[in-house]
């Protein structure tokens, strides 16, 4: 490739598209900035010469490195700092000329006049600049977050979707989403649950928004074009920052959170913690005479009548949780497969596709495309959306007022569907006494107080982010019920894969939706890189080891208790580094990936990250589970 010469001037208004500096476009400009919504920002349709434009894109493609990079929030491929291109020699530059005059117009004081003459942000930075080139291939997204750090004042978007020479599709997704904000009940505004306005790429135009804290929410529609095979559709761009002016720069003023008022807290700042809203367990959630259970005391039969009406009876068996016990106090965390009654899992299963079938949340209905925000929660349907989206987004279980069944047995109706037996999970199994007990019993703790929901997260949509408590430890209680891949390998009897081909999907982690635990990564601005590609050889094995315990129980034998490998292994929590290689020890704690009807134990210590990663719109149905938390105390022998 062979880079145009752009010559370097001291006026940079011929690089740009004609009319920019206008006088009537820059007030055409400021007027439709003020009155904009959801929040001010403006957009420029062509900003560059489509010949220096054209030059850069080659240049990005051919001379830059991009390195993939997954966090909770994001996944995309980025290239470095372009403002280290100042440090590079005369041979690299020859290579980078265009990029570097695009980058210093940006930054030219022309420009930031520009932009100070329709935001009114005030004086900007020349010396401080901070800009790098984006590639949003298929499975990258953004999510929901302000962009306040520091000292930015504007943010920017340039966009060079490829292949440039036809109009980006919507149903490719890559738009920039824009979120109203509401008042919460302390004063703090928070996003709605569903954008407000969309941007879909297209070439050479440049989006512009002041940052405000709290205010300017935004997000990047997950890309499903440009797998393999397909045209090299990407949605290139060059983003960034204008900084405010910096010491010795005029109109420098040294910066002060005084003047920002309190109930403008950053999306940053909002997600350092989280407190749970746990509820009260009833004064009497023990048989009268009883105290809470002891480690090695056994279920009592009123326990076992209620808990059998739900759980694998091999999870009822003494030996099963004394040995379950010891791994737990060893390991601290444990997953244990076939976790249900049979009956209850099959209908569950079957009743879930259906339910996303009916949603059209399959892959048949959506075709890999990222599914309508509102998709599964009408007024028909049991489900609604839980947010605020810069830290939650997913849906829940609509309140309904109904007396509970516990102990009457059957428990489930003929004709109840999935929606009625996953709030049955929800509402009398998980917060029940006997469950209670039966955690007392597996982990040693006794659970206090409580917050159980069953959740539901839809393709291409939802997510948690990642946050913690401060202060306090929990326990961490998720039943699995993802319904497995639908093109999923049959297992042998023996557990082993047919022709021992590799699976796909959610065992991976290329559709998300994984729950991830890390250690706190400190003040930096990016939080530790991590991808979570990993395969669990073992689940068929697991499963089929239960099943035999099953088998076991129903000839009236003993438990194999060799036959009991039900938590996550070491390879399974493996986790790659950014370029394929084993990643460092302390990216992860944790990683689990979706399953159906597989409980998950997990001690939660105070301070560390904990999140559900977003789930592709390659997914090819929801991510199911019923979630608890428990703040926990400790069970000892005598009276205290």
């Amino acid at each position: 490739m062979n880079p145009i010469s752009f010559p370097v001037l001291a006026d940079p208004t011929p690089y740009f598209a004609p009319g920019v500096f206008d006088d009537l476009n820059v007030q055409r400009l400021r007027m439709a900035y003020q009155s904009s919504r959801p929040f001010k920002h403006a957009i420029v349709p062509k900003l560059f010469q489509d010949d220096l434009l054209q030059a850069v894109k080659d240049e990005c493609l051919a001379e830059l490195n991009f390195t993939e990079k997954e966090t909770d929030i994001y996944k995309v491929n980025q290239t470095g700092d372009l403002a280290s291109l100042s440090f590079l020699n005369s041979e690299q530059i020859a290579l980078l000329s265009s990029l570097l005059t695009l980058r210093d117009s940006l930054y030219s004081f022309k420009f930031r006049t520009f932009l100070r003459n329709v935001t009114g942000c005030g004086p900007l930075s020349g010396i401080k600049q901070d800009m790098s080139v984006t590639s949003y291939k298929k499975g990258c997204h953004l999510l929901n977050h302000d962009d306040s750090i520091d000292s930015r004042r504007v943010s920017y978007i340039l966009y060079m979707p490829l292949p440039n020479y036809q109009l980006w599709q919507k149903e490719w997704g890559g738009a920039l989403e824009l979120y109203q904000t509401t008042e919460a009940a302390d004063g703090i505004p928070i996003p709605a649950s569903i954008p407000t306005k969309t941007i879909p790429p297209s070439w050479n135009q440049f989006v512009l928004f002041a940052i405000q804290p709290g205010r300017s929410y935004h997000a990047v529609e997950e890309v499903v074009v440009g797998g393999g095979g397909e045209d090299g559709r990407q949605r290139l761009t060059i983003s960034g920052w204008f900084h405010a002016a910096q010491p010795g720069e005029l109109g420098y003023e040294a910066m002060s959170s005084d003047h920002i008022p309190k109930s403008l807290i950053s999306s940053r700042e909002q997600l350092t913690t989280t407190r749970s809203d746990l509820k009260e367990y009833d004064d009497h959630s023990f048989p009268e005479g009883d105290g809470p259970p002891l480690p090695d005391s056994p279920l009592s039969d009123q326990h076992i009548s209620f808990l059998s009406q739900f759980l694998n009876p091999v999870y009822l068996q003494p030996q099963t949780i004394k040995a379950l016990a010891s791994r737990f106090e060893a390991e601290s965390s444990l997953e244990l497969h076939l976790f249900l009654f049979a009956p209850i899992s099959s209908r569950l299963e079957y009743g879930l596709r259906e339910l996303d079938k009916s949603d059209e949340l399959d892959a048949a209905h959506r075709e890999g495309r990222v599914p309508p925000h509102s998709a599964g929660t009408g007024l028909n349907s049991r489900w609604a959306i839980k947010g605020p989206p810069h830290k939650r987004r997913y849906c829940i279980l609509k309140p309904q007022n109904i007396v509970g069944r516990q102990g009457v047995s059957p428990l489930f109706a003929p004709e109840d569907g999935a929606d009625e037996i996953i709030r049955r999970l929800q509402d009398e199994l998980f917060p029940s006494p006997a469950f209670r007990a039966w955690l007392a019993s597996l982990t040693g703790f006794l659970p206090l107080m409580y917050n159980v929901e069953a959740r539901r997260f839809r393709p291409g949509l939802d997510y948690t982010l990642a946050t913690w408590e401060e202060h306090d430890v929990r326990l961490d209680v998720v039943l699995g019920l993802t319904p497995n891949n639908h093109d999923r390998l049959e297992a042998s009897e023996g557990g082993e894969e047919a022709n021992g081909e590799e699976r796909s999907g959610w065992p991976t982690g290329e559709w998300g939706g994984w729950e991830c635990y890390m250690p706190p990564h400190g003040d930096e601005e990016d939080p530790a890189v991590y991808r979570s590609k990993t395969h669990k050889p073992t689940d068929e094995l697991t499963e089929a080891n239960l099943k035999r315990q099953n088998q076991a129980l129903d000839n009236g034998g003993e438990i194999p208790m060799n036959l009991s490998p039900m938590h996550t292994s070491d390879e399974e929590r493996r986790v790659d580094g950014p370029d394929g290689e084993e990643g460092p020890e302390d990216d992860t704690l944790l990683t689990v990936h979706p399953g159906f009807n597989r409980l998950l134990l997990v001690l939660r210590d105070e301070s560390v990250m904990h999140f559900v990663k977003y789930v592709s719109a390659a997914a090819p149905s929801s991510r199911w589970d019923v979630c608890a938390e428990y703040a926990i105390g400790m069970v000892e022998a005598d009276d205290s």
